[in-house]
Parts: C-alpha cells; structure tokens; sequence
C-alpha cells in the first residue's frame, strides 16, 4: 500500500472514532469486569497511608 492510501485509511478512521457516537452498556460491561461495589476493597490505600502521613510531618516542620 502506498503512503498515500495508507493516510486516507488512517485519516478515515481517525475520522469515524472522532464524530462517531458509540453507546456503551456499562451494565454488561460491569457484570464483565466482575465489578460489585459492596465488596471493592482498596489494598493499596491502608498500604501508603502510613507514608502520606510521614510526609505531612515533615512538610510542617
């Protein structure tokens, strides 16, 4: 393929992901995902909290 083809082509889809309007069901895409809001549990946040609180120590110092 040409370079000028090859640029229509990316031109025409940059185009239509640009002005196209997609409908997403996050209904299904949350039952995907497997995501459920009464059991989310943030590992990571009882993890750094400690150093966050370190850091607002020295900051005030």
């Amino acid at each position: 393929m040409g370079r000028g083809r090859q640029k229509a082509k990316h031109t025409k889809i940059a185009r239509e992901l640009k002005y196209d309007t997609y409908t997403v069901n996050f209904g299904a895409l949350e039952k995907e995902l497997g995501h459920q809001d009464d059991q989310y549990v943030d590992k990571w946040a009882d993890e750094y909290e400690d150093e966050d609180e370190d850091e607002e120590e020295l900051e005030k110092a």
